[in-house]
């Protein structure tokens, strides 16, 4: 059984920036585990502009956002496999893999960082129905077949869910010279983000239809059209506004799913809200030395954001692994009034350097509110937001100074105010 300090699944953004982070931090021996033939993950196919923003100060494609880590991974001399599916991951950090050349793999790891990404929500999840014919795909299945294999998916296109990567393929669609047309949400608000909307629908002259769904999709051997209708405030389709729409294609976007089979192995305890792992402020899970990040952890909406979490995340596994201790829970962080969820659940103070990065979602629209962090029934921070969306992340920053302020805190509060 080989041995390493330091195991990472998954080579996306996250495996590529945890790696990084980790051997930053003054790990030598660690080892990337990629399922795929070549590094970079999802960003791959992400050929549209709009990365980098935050980490390098200017505009990236995706794959030129992903190169710029694979050539840190060269540099640092960093070890990976791809090909490498891994099948199992025990509580004691046993990792059982499998590829062509060597077979079945057995690995002992001192820290495992989780860093799979997430999947797309398919159609059998949400119950459409009709006839399974073809034309039905996910937006990324679209997304690689046009970007990567040279595949139009159609000429003529609905797309359901108004998710960035929904967006993102009304637009390549157009450009490849499709017929988009409309963009159904069944939420009175998009699930997007903002740029995202006016850049690739705004500009195209793409409809977004709020508060709609397909009800029915016609047609035997592909599909012929789909019939939309208005929901109401509990999303049951409201009879007399059905509406057909012909089209050959029917691109759904309709959720993100962390890839969480592999944690559950682990006997990682998963969060019913994000579908990812509940960690602490050190992105440690309850299993000691098993850490993750990116969007195995929770959807994000930026890549940006996705570095600097698995930056994070790398460090800290390479601080385990040379002694320290992330076990201790600490202060238990709640989403109230507002607050759909947040990362961390958890907050050790005496693991926190200068702060911790708070990142949540809200569950609705709201313009002119502010959003209070409370240190048990004292209100430690209230700052007003113009606009808050669900389809946008937003990041507060904890400083150690805030924790010694509340030394005797035992829970902290995160909720949306009127005043």
């Amino acid at each position: 059984m080989k041995e390493y300090d330091v195991v990472i699944i998954g080579a996306g953004p996250a495996g590529l920036a945890a790696a990084v982070g980790a051997k930053e931090e003054g790990v030598d021996n660690i080892l990337i585990l990629e399922r795929d033939n070549k590094l970079g993950g999802i960003l791959n196919q992400c050929i549209h502009n709009g990365f980098g923003l935050h980490i390098f100060k200017e505009e990236l494609t995706g794959p030129e956002y992903a190169e710029r880590f694979i050539e840190k991974i060269r540099d640092l001399k960093i070890e990976h496999k791809l090909n490498t599916m891994v099948i199992d991951i025990s509580k004691d950090k046993v990792i059982t893999a499998v590829n062509e050349e060597e077979g079945i793999l057995e690995i002992k790891a001192k820290a495992i960082i989780l860093a799979m990404g997430c999947r797309e929500r398919p159609r059998g999840a949400i119950g459409i129905p009709g006839d399974r014919c073809a034309g039905i795909y996910c937006a990324g299945t679209a997304q690689k077949f046009v970007n990567i294999d040279g595949y139009m998916p159609g000429k003529e296109v609905v797309v359901l869910g108004s998710g960035d990567i929904g967006l993102i393929m009304a637009r390549r669609m157009t450009l490849e010279g499709a017929k988009v047309k409309a963009v159904v949400e069944i939420m009175p608000y998009s699930s997007g983000l903002k740029r995202n909307i006016v850049q690739c629908l705004d500009d195209y002259n793409i409809p977004l239809k709020l508060s709609h769904t397909v009800i029915s999709i016609k047609g035997k051997d592909r599909v012929e059209g789909v019939t939309i209708a208005k929901v109401d405030e509990n999303r049951k389709p409201i009879k007399g506004t059905e509406e057909y729409i012909p089209c050959d294609t029917l691109l759904l976007s309709v959720g993100l799913i962390p890839e969480n089979e592999l944690s559950r192995k682990a006997q990682v305890e998963i969060s019913n809200v994000t579908g990812g792992p509940e960690v602490n402020e050190s992105l440690q899970t309850n299993i000691d030395g098993i850490f993750a990040c990116g969007n195995v952890l929770h959807v994000h909406d930026l890549v940006d954001n996705v570095t600097e979490e698995s930056i994070n995340a790398g460090k800290n596994a390479a601080r385990y692994v040379k002694g320290k201790s992330f076990s201790e829970k600490g202060i238990k962080v709640l989403p109230l009034d507002g607050i759909t969820y947040t990362v961390p659940k958890y907050i050790n103070i005496n693991n926190v350097d200068n702060f911790v990065d708070l990142r949540f979602r809200v569950n609705n629209v709201y313009r002119d509110k502010y959003i209070s962090v409370y240190f048990d029934d004292e209100r430690a921070m209230h700052i007003k937001k113009k606009i808050l969306t669900p389809g946008e992340m937003q990041t507060l920053k904890l400083t150690k100074s805030m924790f010694e302020k509340y030394p005797h805190c035992k829970k902290i509060i995160v909720k949306v105010e009127g005043v």
